[in-house]
């Protein structure tokens, strides 16, 4: 019996769903030390004891963050990669990451702002800023400058951007001090409060979606084909990217610049369906990848070099890169 494709994404949902719901448990059980499921109940339901306090004030957080910021990156990437029409699109390679991570250091290092609205404000306004230049600038190069150029743009923006943070925090040393464990990426040690933020720019870009999600959908036609059809291309990759740059700016909020995560999961999303569902159903599915992947990772990284602790980043390399070179390959393959 074959499935229907709606049927098979709402399996794949379901299995998605369970495998998150299973991850999370895990993140609340492993770590440096490894407790039963008594201790993560009483942590959970207000116990006061040193182990149920340290499950309740770390590793929940840790985990919601995990969940939310690769949720939020997930979609981010999905969205930069329908819009652009590019597989290769993600936050990081398109500078969305880089723009928020440093507008986040120039309002500590420049202006003294350090207060976590004033952190949220200035990763939105740094990622929505980054988007708009990388998007003008490939506007500007014209039409026929191929779909690999908004990438080549990215990435030179993000290299100068990420080279202008370090001059900053070479020169305040205080900012150094404060930044470093922010800008290295992770879910662990961040302020709960910043969850919201995110939390209320997902929900937001989501209502969003809900009214350009047709639209999106036509961007996978050509240009004209899609304007043949009544869809506004400019406004609504304009309204896309804005969307993904909001998303970024509130991961970045909450966990700092995280590579590769945008990029794997909508390809792990389109991977789990027999063909391209329609991008609301596509969207569902690239968070919980999302989630999924960051919960793993963030689970590796407290494991693998134990009883310290790897970067986020680096763990997530380990997938993104393969990932990448496999994408360049298929990419080279068609074009040959």
């Amino acid at each position: 019996m074959t499935l229907s494709p709606a049927r098979s994404s709402r399996t794949m949902a379901l299995l998605l769903l369970s495998a998150l719901l299973a991850a999370m448990v895990a993140s609340l059980h492993v770590g440096l030390r490894t407790y039963d499921p008594d201790t993560i109940w009483r942590g959970l339901t207000g116990g006061i004891e040193t182990d149920e306090i340290i499950v309740r004030s770390l590793r929940l957080p840790r985990t919601l963050i995990a969940i939310t910021a690769g949720a939020s990156l997930a979609l981010s990437g999905l969205i930069m990669q329908a819009a652009t029409r590019n597989p290769l699109a993600e936050p990081g390679l398109l500078g969305t990451n880089a723009g928020a991570a440093f507008a986040v250091t120039v309002g500590l290092s420049v202006f003294g702002y350090s207060g976590l609205l004033q952190v949220g404000g200035f990763a939105i306004l740094g990622a929505l800023v980054t988007t708009a230049v990388v998007f003008a600038l490939t506007l500007r190069l014209g039409p026929n400058a191929g779909r690999a150029t908004i990438l080549l743009v990215g990435v030179t923006i993000a290299a100068m951007l990420a080279s202008l943070t370090q001059i900053l925090l070479l020169v305040d040393e205080t900012a150094l001090e404060t930044l470093l464990f922010w800008l290295s990426g992770g879910f662990a040690d961040r302020d709960l409060r910043l969850l919201w933020l995110g939390c209320g720019l997902l929900g937001l870009v989501l209502v969003g979606l809900v009214a350009i999600a047709g639209s999106i959908d036509a961007l996978q036609l050509d240009d004209a084909s899609a304007r043949g059809i009544g869809v506004d291309v400019m406004r609504t990759r304009m309204l896309a990217l804005g969307a993904a740059a909001l998303l970024a700016a509130g991961a970045v909020a909450m966990a700092g610049p995280v590579m590769f995560l945008g990029l794997v999961a909508p390809h792990m999303a389109m991977r789990l369906t027999r063909r391209r569902p329609a991008f609301l159903t596509l969207a569902g599915l690239t968070m919980l990848s999302g989630a999924l992947v960051a919960v793993l990772a963030d689970i590796l990284a407290r494991l693998i070099v134990a009883p310290g602790e790897a970067p986020i980043g680096a763990v997530l390399a380990i997938v993104g890169v393969p990932v990448l070179i496999a994408l360049l390959r298929k990419r080279g393959a068609r074009a040959a």
